[in-house]
């Protein structure tokens, strides 16, 4: 059974639906420890009661992106983890870390990426950009994390209809049902498959 750290740095929706899915067997791991970079965080509420190790270490602490690296990766080492799920964390993961846990990272965007992503392209700003754009479809995108922001390998997509809707608030609870379902289906798959990458894609051996 694969070992979980989860980072998140909000009301942790993701993380709550990953967890209910791993409870219920859903998929073959353990949540080893919650890593928060914001102390008001409302997923840690929800992460102490489940009896989690909870760690809350703001970037803001250190000098550099290497010095916050190194306590992720102690923290890490400590709890054995193999795998490192952002559910909604929107700190960038230092490349020390990157390195230690490559193609081993796996993150959720809003949006079908390549578009609508980049540096500080996360929440409501995506859904403010697509609507903004025009755009008819959205989607979301679970893909693995590179030393780039959003720029990693896609694991999976899924188009969302957004053509009713009239402003990025409804775009976000659109985009939200889908994510909820989609990341678990990902984390899945990446535990239990094997896979390459290829041309910037995961491509699962069946």
């Amino acid at each position: 059974m694969k070992k979980l750290a989860v980072f998140a740095s909000g009301r942790g929706s993701n993380f709550r639906k990953i967890y209910e899915n791993i409870q219920t067997g859903n998929i073959p791991a353990r949540v080893e420890c919650l890593i928060a970079d914001n102390p008001k965080a409302d997923v840690l509420e929800f992460a102490s009661h489940e009896n989690i190790a909870c760690y809350i270490i703001p970037p803001k602490n250190f000098s550099n992106a290497a010095e916050f690296g190194t306590e992720l990766l102690k923290i890490l080492k400590q709890h054995s983890v193999d795998w490192i799920i952002l559910a909604g964390y929107l700190k960038k993961i230092p490349d020390n870390v990157v390195k230690s846990f490559s193609n081993r990272i796996v993150n959720i965007h809003p949006a079908l990426l390549p578009s609508f992503g980049g540096k500080g392209m996360y929440g409501m700003h995506v859904h403010e950009a697509v609507f903004n754009s025009g755009a008819k479809v959205s989607g979301v995108t679970v893909h693995l994390v590179n030393e780039n922001y959003d720029a990693g390998p896609i694991v999976l997509q899924t188009p969302v209809d957004i053509s009713h809707c009239t402003n990025p608030h409804e775009i976000a609870e659109n985009v939200l049902s889908v994510e909820h379902e989609l990341f678990s289906k990902a984390i899945k798959k990446l535990l239990t498959q094997s896979f390459e990458i290829r041309q910037n894609r995961v491509v699962f051996h069946s």
